[in-house]
């Protein structure tokens, strides 16, 4: 996948998970993706090299560091809890999907149940 491409398909696939917000609070150069108003996403080009910034489980990120050349720890981020990932041909849409899913998924699974039943209600919530 290419750098346009990268970013462009990072927006499309984030903005169709529910109650996903697009924003810049950090400036027009930054496209910031949020849910329950905690970033899941960033998009940005640094170094002339357009990126996407995701949460990641960090056994998961290590992994994926290694298997994929175009997958860093997260640009001015926790390098434990975020990657960047670069274009690069062995990115495509469906990993792309899969970590932006993924990252979705770290952040809700970090809200209050209530929360987490409001933005999954067809998902099945652990008896108390």
């Amino acid at each position: 996948m290419d750098s346009k491409a990268l970013q462009a398909c990072a927006h499309r696939i984030a903005l169709e998970l529910p109650f996903t917000e697009h924003c810049w609070p950090f400036g027009p150069e930054h496209d910031v993706f949020k849910v329950c108003g905690k970033i899941f996403m960033l998009t940005t080009t640094a170094h002339g090299r357009p990126m996407v910034t995701l949460k990641a489980e960090p056994q998961s990120s290590l992994l994926n560091q290694q298997i994929y050349p175009s997958i860093e720890p997260g640009y001015h981020m926790n390098k434990k809890h975020w990657i960047s990932v670069y274009a690069g041909e062995e990115i495509d849409e469906s990993l792309l999907a899969s970590l932006i899913q993924t990252s979705w998924d770290r952040v809700v699974d970090g809200l209050s149940r209530k929360e987490q039943q409001r933005l999954r209600p067809t998902r099945s919530q652990p008896a108390s």
